[in-house]
């Protein structure tokens, strides 16, 4: 997909893309999360992927404002199975 992604027990958290950030939050969590400033369903195929948004720079643009969506990330992808080594 030509950016850089970050795995959490083997299952795909955040990255980047461009000069946005990916988050995988789940249908609720991506569908909650689109509602708000700089964010938007991740439509990398031209379809948009229900589990996944994008953030634009200006919604990361403090450490503080990347920190809380990473930690958003990282709560939905502690609920999914580990997957095998």
């Amino acid at each position: 997909f030509g950016g850089l992604a970050f795995l959490l027990h083997g299952n795909m958290c955040c990255g980047v893309t461009k000069d946005r950030l990916m988050l995988r939050l789940g249908p609720e969590g991506a569908a909650e999360a689109a509602t708000l400033p700089h964010a938007r369903p991740m439509d990398f195929t031209g379809k948009p992927m229900k589990s996944m948004i994008f953030v634009d720079p200006e919604g990361f643009a403090t450490e503080a404002d990347l920190k809380a969506w990473i930690d958003r990330a990282v709560g939905f992808v502690l609920t999914l199975p580990a997957k095998a080594r």
